[in-house]
């Protein structure tokens, strides 16, 4: 079965050469097929690629597309029975994308991942379970997510984030870093909604992919993924975790957790959502005055990131009447 590997550009050269440089140790890599899906990067990213990799195949969407988008074009140009979405800033090891294609074949899995490392070879998050409405999005909420997990905790809830992965684990949805797929599933399952600009696109398409058969990580299998920086250096921010929910990246954050929810999980849990997070600016609000003002510190010191955050959460309430109608709209906040 012929693997396609798909990797989104945005001003990301350097990461996809080392990326590819990676691969290309093996000498399996010659038998996939490359494409590389540029999203108007506007440098000279193609000429720095395709000369290095001149078997790469080249893909412009001409404008900046996204996640979903973007993987869904190489998808559609791709000739392989496989398909691996793969991020810029991943490094291969140890031949990993031919034992992960390898071992996928002999199974009936329909979806598949492998272990992340950090850079520093510490475990990563590679995949997880979902939880009832996507609850655990709402732990990144100052004070009132510390306030939820302690109630999850206290019930002994699962944790839905898998870091130490099995042998072979079944999971409920896997890490677009490194997402191996085959063609017949999504030819019934359909590619990634186009409404998602960037952030829990591979999320709510697993949920889709799930119906037509198992998703599994494969443990024994590891790759170096770079969390976030091809992100981080795109964006021009310094920040590279999912926990920051004050600027425009959180906004976007926000707006495809949100939108998520409302797709997999229906529109009651996507008002629950964001009903929590209203209430949570204003809990954010009264207890950072309180800390602050018992630790003898400036009361209004989160101030910025209190007013980031109210900013962020209207702008769902205004987008909420399309988002809850399901209508098709790209929601790009980046």
């Amino acid at each position: 079965m012929k693997l396609s590997v798909i990797i989104v550009n945005y001003r990301s050269a350097a990461y996809i050469i080392n990326c590819i440089e990676s691969a290309m140790a093996f000498d399996s890599a010659l038998d996939f097929e490359w494409l590389v899906v540029d999203n108007a990067s506007g440098d000279d990213s193609k000429e720095r690629i395709c000369s290095r990799f001149p078997f790469v195949n080249w893909i412009e969407m001409g404008y900046n597309a996204g996640f979903a988008r973007a993987n869904n074009a190489g998808m559609k140009q791709a000739s392989g029975d496989i398909y691996l979405l793969l991020n810029p800033d991943i490094l291969i090891l140890d031949d990993a994308i031919e034992k992960c294609r390898a071992k996928f074949i002999q199974q009936d899995h329909i979806a598949c991942g492998v272990q992340l490392l950090y850079k520093d070879r510490s475990l990563q998050i590679s995949g997880s379970y979902f939880m009832k409405g996507g609850i655990n999005h709402l732990l990144s909420i100052p004070y009132w997510g510390k306030f939820l997990r302690w109630v999850a905790l206290k019930m002994q809830t699962r944790k839905p984030g898998i870091e130490l992965v099995g042998e072979a684990v079944k999971v409920d949805w896997i890490s677009g870093a490194f997402l191996m797929v085959k063609k017949s599933a999504t030819e019934k399952a359909g590619l990634m909604d186009e409404d998602f600009f960037l952030y829990a696109e591979e999320v709510e398409w697993c949920s889709r992919l799930q119906k037509q058969g198992a998703l599994y990580l494969y443990g024994n299998i590891q790759v170096i993924h770079l969390l976030g920086e091809s992100i981080k250096d795109a964006t021009n921010t310094d920040d590279k975790t999912y926990d920051n929910l004050f600027d425009k990246k959180g906004l976007q954050l926000i707006v495809s957790n949100h939108l998520r929810i409302r797709k997999q999980c229906g529109v009651v849990w996507f008002l629950f959502q964001l009903l929590n997070y209203s209430f949570g600016v204003f809990v954010f609000f009264f207890f950072s005055l309180l800390e602050n003002l018992l630790h003898l510190k400036n009361p209004f010191c989160d101030w910025k990131r209190i007013s980031g955050l109210a900013r962020n959460v209207l702008k769902v309430w205004i987008l909420a009447p399309k988002i809850i109608r399901n209508q098709p709209h790209f929601y790009k906040m980046l």
